[in-house]
């Protein structure tokens, strides 16, 4: 583990029992390295903490914890286990980390995730993650109704279910960002500071400031795909920035889509107007392109050219309400889209498929009578278990 994102990836995963063997040994050796102090958990620390966060067994968690303890051993490294500390259960409270589970205070402390760079997200992960300023990570259950707080501990908003909403009359006088994470799956909701609402779809990052500043642009950071609703403000335009592509907007409803798998950059325009620009240029109406309602603009990632034509948009925007439509699009595009969506692996043995183009729609259907879709109308053989399909 050669940098301090990569350990961090790794601790996040080894909690969540996704190691490979490899991995778990680099784990191991981290910390031989390092050597454990008192901050570290104990087995049966982890234990109390799976009706919480219900990742691993407890036979797991013994085996891991005991290779562990062994390995170090074999080595001669001194190990110190203290008995449980009451501290360690307010971790639980607030479940704010995955990496609680490896001790919040023996990482932080010794400074191991004092980072700003982005460790790798696994979007077939079942959980929605929050990336505080500081990188501080906070799991989000759509189940909870609880208030949001920033890395000092002061409330900046408040979680609902599956929408978060961020309060503007918060006292932050410069631009602090989150950033939240989708897995494949899920889909969830965001009310900005400004009113700005941000529907996001499975597999999506969207960084974004807790609190807009006056006299600053409104500048959010997409990969993946969402749907704004931006709040009017002619004096603090709305930026959207995917990549190479920057979307301005002043007060609109506009889908973009912005997936790194996708050879181009999509935005489709549902109402007011929107400006499309290479992030190299400064904006200009006179020059750059400019969409109207019930067009798409496509941002070409390989030569940087727009292209635009009138489209419907319902197509482009079924997903928020649970819809699938596919319009002259090729299988192997669909089978990524289908992935995304309900968070499964399929492998496509027929390589004729891949290239056939197909048109279909679907309302808040399961993978299960999707896929039978495919099988009576194209018949297309296949076989399901254990969140994989395989077609034949």
């Amino acid at each position: 583990m050669n940098s301090n994102s990569e350990i961090k990836n790794l601790l996040q995963k080894f909690v969540l029992n996704q190691c490979t063997p490899e991995e778990t040994n680099e784990v191991i050796a981290y910390y031989k390295k390092n050597q454990l102090t008192d901050e570290f958990p104990t087995v049966e620390d982890i234990q109390n903490l799976l009706g919480e966060m219900p990742k691993m067994t407890e036979k797991t968690a013994d085996d891991i914890f005991l290779n562990i303890l062994s390995a170090t051993k074999e080595n001669q490294t001194t190990i110190s286990i203290a008995p449980k500390k009451s501290n360690f259960k307010k971790y639980i409270s607030i479940a704010a980390s995955v990496v609680v589970l490896l001790g919040i205070g023996f990482a932080y402390q010794k400074g191991a995730f004092n980072t700003k760079s982005e460790p790798k997200f696994d979007f077939k992960s079942t959980d929605i993650v929050l990336q505080l300023e500081n990188g501080n990570i906070q799991i989000i259950s759509e189940n909870n109704k609880v208030e949001v707080r920033d890395a000092d501990g002061n409330i900046v908003g408040n979680q609902d279910g599956d929408k978060i909403t961020y309060d503007n009359n918060s006292d932050l006088e410069k631009i602090a960002y989150n950033t939240i994470k989708i897995p494949y799956g899920k889909r969830f909701q965001l009310q900005l500071s400004d009113g700005t609402t941000v529907h996001l779809n499975s597999g999506t990052t969207l960084k974004y400031p807790v609190k807009f500043i006056p006299g600053e642009n409104r500048q959010v950071f997409l990969d993946g795909e969402a749907f704004f609703d931006v709040a009017k403000d002619k004096k603090h335009p709305f930026i959207v920035n995917a990549d190479n592509l920057n979307v301005r907007v002043l007060g609109t409803h506009f889908n973009v889509s912005n997936y790194a798998e996708d050879a181009a950059t999509d935005v489709v325009l549902v109402e007011g107007s929107v400006g499309m620009y290479n992030v190299k240029e400064e904006f200009d109406a006179n020059k750059n392109t400019v969409l109207k309602p019930g067009y798409k603009g496509s941002f070409n990632k390989q030569n940087n050219v727009i292209f635009t034509k009138p489209v419907i948009t319902d197509i482009y925007t079924s997903w928020i309400n649970g819809g699938l439509t596919f319009r002259n699009m090729t299988f192997k595009n669909i089978i990524t889209k289908l992935e995304r969506r309900y968070n499964v692996t399929i492998v496509n043995k027929n390589e004729k498929l891949a290239n056939e183009k197909f048109n279909a729609s679907f309302s808040d259907e399961s993978i299960e009578k999707v896929m039978s879709y495919f099988n009576d109308i194209h018949g297309i053989n296949y076989t399901i278990k254990n969140n994989q399909i395989l077609i034949k």
